[in-house]
């Protein structure tokens, strides 16, 4: 029950909505539900005397005058009507003044409250003013602002004009070292990048392509200096210094497999970036809701406030909660070191809180700041339950009410409130009026700052030279470990013995780099979503890095370019996927070596992006100064290393070649030692692209020699398309004889050789002309990669084939139906497409195709499959 002591109000859950009635003697609940102080009664501030700073904003409304409901994943979003305030402490009769806009001026927004470390500066995101009759796009941009308290002073921080709308800024926090970390879409670096490739620089678009991608960003106290220090294809969110100096941030990861709101940390270069927690503790809402991990910070005890919400929350509230990162990567998931039961998250109020759409009896959060003053306490933006009545009253939800059929939740009241978790009381600070809704608030006591972390030192190493020419390195333990474990069965060291086992013997045979092509908007060029392909926009386009051998122990150690998001895929001896393709793009700064001890597997539940998830299974070389086993025995090894840092390190003594990626497949068995192992090396091979007959999506210059630059850029009508009509006859010894014609359209044809009409060899049409399916595509291509229907030659005239499933009982005729033709290739899925099983070595089609041509078909269905993969190549919409 609730009852009232010493002027606070002891919470439970149960019962929470009788008890926001009872705040304080004399305090009531209006006809509306809202709560009121009687004049002269306040209740308790507990001696908060540090200044608290707030926004105030109106609900804002859609025409029929409903609450809009947010979006997480909308940050470019400005609804006019917000104010920042100020009151010297935490009292509802400590008068508050108005900071910005000017009283009365209701035409800007303000959100994202932050404080310095000694308390004495606020900075926050503001936006306007709105100008009417302008289109969304040509309102002033989020810019970030700093007041100081003590002089009443405000500043925007970058004080240019011209700089300041060079992109959307949002979502500011204080670093350690005075400088100010940000989220926006300026993409600084990924901008730079851009020109550095020969296209013109514009915001890349989220993977949904629902608008520009905000990412994190530096800048002194003063706005300049502006680096771009995350790389994602979708939003970085809400930055957080952690305890030790790093940072921790929200990341939307929107890729196939995994799309979520989680949390992500880095050091504030940019460098050693991780998950942190909740890739696959998105089902933690009410009755296993999906939510999303958003405005975290930390608390005093170590661990984070986060708040739970859906990406669409109701009234734009949700659950606050307690996240232990140190030891739990996900809700029941520790880190390997870890001997807590769990669970890795806990409400961090005793209110019942739903996440979902239906009324929540403990009221909605829309965000928590710690005191830092010892207490444990929480200044929270808080709104109790309220139903609206069906005579069109507010009232607080009864256990009664909300059990009733069609309980209706009548829109929020969010104040400001001082939660005391060691006496589950809750005191109100600022109270709204009706319409209003008090949705950020900090308090302004100065807390000890954490370490500073300097540039360029992460635990992965830094090198120079890599860095100045743009470079990072990916270092991989071993494929063959997945989240912690062996899957070999014989072992790893079993596999990387070449007297126990051939190249032909491992299933994972290469590594290829990709990364995703950013996607400009509309407004730069309008790409039409016929130019992606089968898969559409969700898989995106996509060019190829490089390739690398993996090494017999699973290792790998490459050179990849840095300051771009770069997926791993891992491949058989063919260069098609045999696995899950990486669920999360991955980043490296220049000279940053990121290190990983294996891979995962899809839909397991478990994550693996901390280094400290789990003990390495492969402890490398097992002494120093001796090579491995039944390998060359001038190849010696140090004690831990991995074959991939062995072959590294001793080609880096000249030209780091083995580490160095190549567009195209080469393999040599450079460990076999004839004499131990007892064998002759494995063949060496190279498919090239310098082997094709018809166009390499290469440069000249990356056909010879891999450059951070280079990339393999697949068109279907470019580079796929000739291979069907290549002249691939077989002549007789005289050279004029022809004794096949293995010419991909002298089968795959709706015309024989006399022109007249034929089924096309499989129900697969490889000839020149538009699809009469889709008039941007090649008939071929549709041929190839969508179902279609089985033809048949009816009276001269090729046509759909029509079967009869059974007789209609109204007319006594026939039904008939088309029948069905699977397509031959899968859009992401090369391993999995049926058209390359006839091109095995005892198949059909053995040999009809050079291994080249195999590789640039087996990578380009890999990747997607898209249409084009440039979209400055593709025609406009």
């Amino acid at each position: 029950m609730a009852f009232r002591e010493a002027g606070h109000v002891r919470l439970n859950r149960k019962y929470l909505f009788i008890a926001l009635c009872c705040v304080v003697v004399a305090s009531g609940c209006g006809s509306d539900g809202s709560v009121g102080l009687a004049s002269g009664q306040e209740p308790d501030p507990v001696a908060v005397d540090f200044p608290i700073s707030y926004t105030k904003r109106s609900v804002p409304l859609d025409e029929d005058g409903n609450m809009m409901q947010p979006d997480l994943r909308d940050l470019d979003v400005f609804e006019p009507g917000a104010a920042l305030f100020i009151r010297d402490r935490a009292s509802p009769s400590s008068p508050e003044r108005q900071v910005t806009p000017e009283a009365g001026d209701p035409d800007w927004d303000i959100r994202d409250l932050q404080v310095s470390y000694d308390g004495t500066k606020i900075v926050f995101a503001m936006r306007g003013p709105f100008l009417p009759d302008v289109e969304d796009d040509e309102q002033p941009t989020w810019d970030i602002w700093e007041y100081d308290i003590a002089t009443d002073m405000l500043r925007r921080v970058i004080p240019s004009d011209l700089a300041a709308a060079a992109g959307h800024d949002r979502m500011p926090l204080y670093l350690p070292d005075g400088r100010i970390v940000f989220t926006s879409t300026r993409q600084r670096r990924t901008a730079a990048i851009l020109v550095d490739e020969g296209r013109p620089q514009y915001a890349a678009q989220t993977e949904d392509n629902r608008g520009d991608a905000f990412v994190l960003h530096v800048m002194e106290a003063d706005g300049s200096n502006i680096q771009q220090i995350s790389f994602n294809t979708s939003h970085d969110l809400y930055p957080a210094v952690l305890p030790d100096g790093t940072l921790a941030y929200t990341r939307w990861e929107n890729t196939r497999g995994r799309i979520g709101m989680h949390l992500y940390r880095m050091r504030p270069d940019g460098t050693d970036t991780r998950l942190l927690y909740g890739a696959n503790s998105h089902d933690s809402g009410s009755d296993g809701d999906t939510v999303q991990f958003v405005r975290t910070r930390p608390l005093p005890d170590g661990t984070l406030l986060s708040l739970l919400q859906p990406f669409e929350p109701a009234q734009a509230g949700g659950d606050l909660v307690a996240l232990d990162t140190s030891d739990f990567l996900e809700v029941q998931q520790a880190v390997v070191e870890s001997i807590k039961p769990g669970p890795g998250q806990a409400p961090v109020t005793v209110n019942n809180v739903r996440t979902d759409d239906q009324p929540s009896p403990g009221g909605r959060f829309t965000a928590g700041w710690p005191l830092w003053d010892g207490s444990g306490r929480l200044l929270v933006n808080w709104s109790q339950c309220r139903l609206l009545e069906q005579d069109g009253s507010i009232q607080p939800c009864t256990e009664e009410q909300l059990a009733a059929p069609g309980a209706t939740a009548a829109d929020p009241l969010y104040g400001l409130w001082l939660y005391d978790p060691a006496s589950e009381t809750q005191l109100p600070v600022v109270v709204p009026d009706e319409g209003e809704m008090i949705d950020e608030a900090i308090a302004a006591r100065p807390r000890t700052a954490p370490p500073v972390l300097f540039d360029d030192t992460g635990p992965g190493g830094f090198e120079a030279s890599l860095a100045q020419q743009g470079l990072g390195v990916i270092d991989i333990r071993s494929v063959w470990e997945i989240t912690g474990e062996d899957i070999t069965g014989a072992g790893i060291a079993t596999l990387a013995d070449p007297a126990q086992r051939t190249a032909d013997q491992r299933s994972r045979r290469f590594l290829r780099v990709v990364r995703l092509v950013p996607q400009p908007d509309r407004d730069v060029r309008r790409v039409p979503g016929t130019a992606f392909g089968a898969a559409g926009r969700f898989i995106g386009m996509r060019e190829i890095v490089g390739y690398v051998p993996v090494e017999p122990d699973g290792s790998v150690r490459m050179t990849v370019p840095a300051d771009m998001p770069l997926g791993l895929e891992v491949l058989d001896r063919n260069g098609r996927r045999n696995n899950w393709p990486h669920r999360n793009w991955l980043q490296v700064r220049p000279g940053e070596t990121l290190s990983c001890n294996g891979c995962h597997v899809a839909n397991t539940g478990m994550s693996h992006g901390r280094a400290e998830a789990f003990s390495s299974v492969w402890e490398g070389a097992p002494e120093t100064g001796l090579p491995f086993p039944n390998t060359d025995p001038a190849m010696t090894a140090i004690y831990g290393e991995t074959m991939a840092q062995l072959r590294s390190r001793i080609s880096c003594e000249t030209d780091c070649a083995a580490q160095t990626p190549s567009l195209d497949l080469v393999y040599d068995d450079v460990w076999t030692d004839e004499d131990t192992a007892g064998r002759a090396p494995d063949d060496p091979f190279a498919w090239r692209y310098a082997d094709l007959q018809t166009e390499a999506p290469v440069t000249a210059a990356c056909l010879s020699t891999w450059a951070p630059q280079c990339r393999a850029i697949i068109h279907y009508e470019q580079h796929i398309h000739p291979l069907w009509s290549l002249d691939r006859r077989v002549f007789d010894t005289d050279g004029i004889t022809v004794l096949a014609d293995n010419t991909c359209t002298s089968c795959h044809t709706p015309r024989d050789a006399d022109d007249e009409p034929q089924v096309p060899a499989a129900q697969l049409d490889l000839t020149d002309g538009q699809s009469p399916d889709q008039a941007d595509h090649f008939k071929a291509f549709r041929e190839l990669l969508f179902d279609d229907l089985e033809q048949e030659v009816v009276d001269g005239a090729l046509v759909d084939r029509l079967v009869e499933v059974g007789i209609d009982p109204d007319t006594m005729e026939p039904i008939l139906v088309t029948v069905p033709v699977a397509r031959s290739m899968r859009g992401g899925w090369a391993s999995g497409s049926d058209f390359f099983d006839v091109f095995a070595a005892d198949a059909s089609h053995a040999g009809f195709l050079s291994e080249a041509e195999l590789k640039l078909l087996s990578e380009w269905v890999d990747i997607g499959g898209q249409y084009y993969n440039d979209p400055f190549v593709a025609p406009e919409n």
